[in-house]
C-alpha cells in the first residue's frame, strides 16, 4: 500500500467544563509577525479594463477590428491594382470616385435596414453582396474586361455595411446606463478608425507591390467577410431590432451637425493631399506614407487618453483643432520636414477628442432607433467632405504651391469651429 504523507494537524478546538457546561474554546490565533510586510491595497481596474470586462465585448470588438481594417485598404488596393494592370490612373481614380458616390448614396440605407431589421440579418447579406463586387472587380481587371464593368464592379461594394456605426451603436446598447463608460466606448472606437486607416493603406500598398496587384483588395474581402460573420455572431450584444423605425428621420435631427462634419471632411482631404504634394516636391514623396502615418498615430493615442479624461465641450475640441491645424502650414513655410513631422502629430492629438465630442452630439440627436442610420450619415458627410478637399487641395497645388494649400485644412477647421460655436447649444433628442 503506498505511503501516503499526513496532512498537516489542524489546531483542535479546546474543551473545557464549568460547572455543568461544556465549553469548546476557539483554537488559538496564530501569532503575527511584526515584520510582516501589510498587503498591499488591490489597484482598481482603469476604465478600458472596466469596458471589456463586460460578456461578450472582447468577441464582437476582435470581428469589429478585423471587418474595419479594409476600409483603409480597398481604395488604395483598387488604384494600385487598375493602374499597374490598366496602366491609367485617371481610369483608377474615376473608379474609386464612383465607389465613393455610390456609398454615399447606398449607406444610409443600408443603415436604415440594420436599425430596422437587426445587424446580423441585413450586415451579412450586405457584405457577401460587397464582397462579390471586390472579386467581380479583380476578375474584370484580370481579363482585360470593358471599363464599365470596372464602375459597376466597384459601385457593388457600395453595400459594405458601416462596421464602426455597428459597433457603436452595441456600446450605446451595452452602456445606456453609465455616461462616462459610454465616453470612454467612443474614445475606443475612434482610436480604432485612426488605427485601421493608419494600418490598412500600408498593409494594402505592401500586398500589392510585394506578392501581386491584386493581393490587396482579395486580403481586404476575406478580412472584412470574416470579421462581419465574427462581429454578427455575438448576438448577445446586438441592439434590438425597430421595425416601427419610431421616431423622426435621422436627417432631420443631425442635418445642423452634417454641416459641421463636411468641414471637417474638407480638412482631412486637403491635409493629405497637401502632405504628400509637399514632401513630393522635396524629393521625400516616398516617405510620405510614414509622415501622415504620424498623423493617425497621434490621433489614436489622443482617442485613447480621452477615453480616460472628463469630456471637453464640442467648442473647445474645435478651437484646439483650428489651433492645431495652422501648425502644418506654419511649419511648411520653413522647409523643414522634421518640423511638418511633429505639426502632423500634434494636429493628429487634436483630431480625434472631436471626433468623438461630434459623435457625442450625434447620439445625442438621433432617435434610438435609427442610430446606425444616423452615425452613418454623420460618417458620409465625412467622405463627401473629404472628396470637395482632396479635389480642392489638388487644384490648389497646381495653382499656388504646396505651402500655401495648407491653408485650405486650417480654414477649413476654422469654419467647423465658427459653426460648432453657432450651434453649441443643448440639445435635445428626437421622440
Amino acid at each position: 500500500m503506498p505511503h501516503t504523507a499526513p496532512s498537516p494537524a489542524r489546531p483542535r478546538p479546546r474543551m473545557t467544563v464549568t460547572g455543568a457546561t461544556l465549553v469548546i474554546a476557539p483554537p488559538p490565533s496564530p501569532t503575527l509577525d511584526p515584520h510582516r510586510q501589510p498587503a498591499p491595497p488591490r489597484r482598481e481596474p482603469g476604465p478600458y479594463r472596466r469596458l471589456f470586462a463586460l460578456p461578450g465585448t472582447r468577441a464582437f470588438t476582435a470581428g469589429n477590428l478585423l471587418a474595419r481594417l479594409p476600409m483603409g485598404m480597398f481604395g488604395v488596393s483598387a488604384v494600385m491594382m487598375i493602374a499597374g494592370q490598366r496602366g491609367s490612373y485617371a481610369l483608377a481614380g474615376a473608379v474609386t470616385a464612383t465607389g465613393l458616390a455610390a456609398t454615399a448614396l447606398v449607406a444610409p440605407w443600408t443603415a436604415r435596414l440594420v436599425d430596422r431589421y437587426g445587424q446580423a440579418r441585413i450586415a451579412v447579406p450586405a457584405t457577401l453582396i460587397a464582397v462579390l463586387g471586390s472579386l467581380s472587380l479583380v476578375l474584370c481587371v484580370r481579363s482585360g474586361a470593358p471599363a464599365w464593368t470596372l464602375f459597376a464592379s466597384y459601385a457593388a461594394t457600395a453595400t459594405t455595411p458601416n462596421i464602426g456605426g455597428m459597433s457603436r451603436a452595441r456600446w450605446t446598447h451595452l452602456l445606456r446606463d453609465s455616461r462616462s463608460a459610454h465616453h470612454t466606448a467612443m474614445a475606443f472606437e475612434q482610436a480604432a478608425d485612426e488605427l485601421c486607416f493608419m494600418l490598412g493603406p500600408v498593409v494594402a500598398a505592401a500586398l500589392c507591390s510585394a506578392v501581386f496587384p491584386e493581393a490587396g483588395t482579395l486580403t481586404g474581402a476575406v478580412l472584412l467577410l470574416t470579421g462581419m460573420l465574427v462581429f454578427t455572431a455575438q448576438r448577445s450584444t446586438e441592439p434590438p431590432p425597430s421595425r416601427a423605425a419610431r421616431g423622426g428621420a435621422p436627417l432631420r435631427a443631425v442635418r445642423s451637425l452634417l454641416v459641421l462634419f463636411l468641414p471637417l471632411g474638407v480638412m482631412f482631404g486637403a491635409l493629405e493631399v497637401t502632405s504628400i504634394a509637399h514632401l513630393d516636391a522635396h524629393g521625400l514623396g516616398a516617405a510620405s506614407g510614414a509622415v501622415l502615418a504620424l498623423q493617425a498615430a497621434g490621433s489614436c493615442a489622443a482617442g485613447l487618453l480621452y477615453g480616460t479624461l472628463r469630456p471637453l465641450t464640442l467648442r473647445t475640441c474645435l478651437a484646439a483643432l483650428t489651433a492645431a491645424m495652422a501648425l502644418p502650414w506654419v511649419a511648411a513655410a520653413t522647409n523643414s520636414v522634421l518640423l511638418l513631422a511633429c505639426a502632423l502629430l500634434l494636429a493628429g492629438m487634436a483630431t480625434a477628442p472631436t471626433m468623438v465630442t461630434a459623435m457625442s452630439r450625434v447620439h445625442a440627436v438621433t432617435p434610438p432607433a435609427r442610430l446606425n442610420e444616423g452615425m452613418t450619415l454623420a460618417v458620409t458627410a465625412i467622405f463627401a467632405g473629404i472628396a470637395a478637399g482632396s479635389a480642392a487641395a489638388g487644384w490648389l497645388v497646381d495653382h499656388a504651391g504646396a505651402t500655401p494649400a495648407y491653408a485650405l485644412p486650417a480654414a477649413a477647421a476654422l469654419t467647423a469651429l465658427a459653426l460648432g460655436t453657432w450651434w453649441s447649444r443643448p440639445v435635445t433628442r428626437t421622440r
